[in-house]
Parts: structure tokens; sequence; C-alpha cells
């Protein structure tokens, strides 16, 4: 079966082609261009991507800085719409792609979390049944009832892989999230992707480590300037990755 099915994907970006180095340059232009509007460059983000990922498998997702990568996940996730081509995903789906991103900095812990799982489609009952082992997980027990302005970044990043970890999803999106915390926190955490595996969850992974790639990933696609260079071996993906 296919968990997600990416049909003829391209993403286009309009950025102006103006440049400025200060206020005042800025301002000249705008009184010489008058109400014309600056000339606008189009930028393919993505161009004509395809793939499919079966389910239970877990998909690497690699490529150079630009690539696309970003733009494609939140594609995917249903956070941005394609220009055109189109996403169908069988199942429930969660991205942990910026952790963190709801948490109230005058709310305690604890209240963040119910918050977050709220907003993550979590029931009050299963976010309560689930709190101990969020905050046990997070090893924030001490701290977990402190405003979270009160945390150092470690601390905060660990509540916010907890909480997302906590969503029980079909599809899991993880986008650079496995360096999260401390060496201890992040074996924790490499242990909870392949407790996902284990369960048959389908997963798509983004990670400049090649070593993550390889520990997790039945496949890999690779991309490059928004193109789909590459889609299979693991290690043919990440040989063209290592080579540009």
């Amino acid at each position: 079966m296919i968990d997600i099915e990416v049909s003829n994907v391209s993403k286009v970006f309009k950025r102006s082609n103006e440049r400025y180095f200060s206020m005042k340059s800025a301002f000249v232009a705008f009184i010489k261009r008058g109400l014309r509007k600056a000339p606008k460059q189009t930028v393919y983000a993505l161009k004509d991507v395809s793939f499919e990922v079966k389910t239970g498998m877990t998909m690497g997702v690699v490529g150079k800085n630009g690539a696309g990568k970003s733009t494609l996940l939140r594609i995917i996730s249903g956070i941005m719409k394609p220009t055109s081509g189109r996403v169908k995903i069988k199942g429930k789906i969660y991205p942990l792609l910026e952790l963190g991103a709801g948490f109230h900095p005058e709310l305690t812990g604890r209240e963040n979390v119910v918050i977050n799982g709220l907003i993550m489609g979590m029931s009050k009952k299963e976010i309560y049944k689930k709190m101990d082992e969020i905050i046990e997980f997070a090893e924030l027990k001490d701290v977990i009832d402190e405003p979270v302005r009160t945390y150092s970044s470690g601390m905060y990043s660990r509540l916010a892989f907890s909480v997302a970890f906590s969503v029980d999803a079909d599809i899991i999106i993880l986008d650079e999230i496995l360096s999260t915390g401390d060496m201890a926190f992040q074996q924790k955490s490499r242990q909870k992707v392949l407790d996902y595996k284990r369960k048959n969850k389908t997963i798509l992974f983004v990670s400049h480590s090649p070593k993550s790639i390889r520990e997790f990933c039945d496949e890999a696609i690779y991309l490059e300037k928004g193109t789909l260079k590459y889609k299979g071996d693991v290690e043919k993906a990440l040989k063209l990755y290592e080579s540009k």
C-alpha cells in the first residue's frame, strides 16, 4: 500500500530582482519607479517532483541547503500549497518540523504540554493519560511546573520533542530533529524512531547526516536545486549527495 504519493509537484516563488544596500537606495528606487511594481523573478523551489512512499517504509530525503527539502516537507504536511501537482496522503500525518513553535514562554511546561497536545489533535483525556510519560521522557520532572521562559534551550527542545512524539500518527515527518538535547537524549530519540519503525509507521526522514540516513532509511531520494535526481538505494542517493 502507498501512504504518500507525490505527483508532479512544483512550487514557484516570486522574488524581487531589486537589491538595496541602504534605506536611502531603497527610497530612491521607489521614487524613480513610482507606482510601477518592482520586477519579479520566478524561482522554482521544486520542479515536477514525483515519488511514492509505501506503508511502513522509512524514506530518506537528502540534498544540499536550498535543494527544496523543507519546501517539500511543508507541502506534504499540508502547511504549504504546491503551485502545481498534487499530494495524496493515506492515514494521519504528523510533521515534526519546528519543535515548540506553539509554546508560550509565560506558561508552565505542563500547561504548554496540554495546549500543544490539543493543537496536535489529541483529546484532554489522551494528554493527561500521557502526561507522566511525556515529562519522564523529557527529563523535566523538577521544573515541569515552572514557566518555560526559565528553561534552557536544551530543556525547551526536549519538552517539545517529547510532546511531538506522543502523538499517535500513521505517518511521521522528521526534519533534522535528532540533534535535540545532549548525547544521552539524542540516543533516546533515536530509539524512539526505531520504535516507530517496529510499529510499521511510515516515516519521511530528512537529515544532513549520512550516518543517520543509513541507520534508519530503507530507501532515499536525492534533491538538487528543486529537482528530484534519484530515488532508490540509500547508498546511491548518499553517493550523489556527497559528490556535490
